[in-house]
């Protein structure tokens, strides 16, 4: 894996934002809140949220469309 901390919490931001646009939910998170939470992960955690595998759907590809 070749990805900052920094590249997956922006990545996972922007997946929130995209889950959440066209039908937001009371309670969502905001971004800002969302980022502020993923900065206090560890790296493996972060990767974890992202919700890859090596099989079925690799991390790369996910950075791809999120990143």
């Amino acid at each position: 894996m070749n990805y900052t901390k920094e590249q997956l919490i922006d990545a996972l931001v922007n997946e929130w934002e995209y889950l959440c646009h066209d039908c937001p939910e009371e309670g969502d998170d905001t971004p800002e809140e969302r980022r502020e939470w993923l900065k206090t992960l560890t790296l493996e955690q972060l990767v974890e949220e992202t919700d890859t595998d090596s099989e079925f759907y690799p991390l790369d590809e996910w950075m791809e469309v999120h990143g």
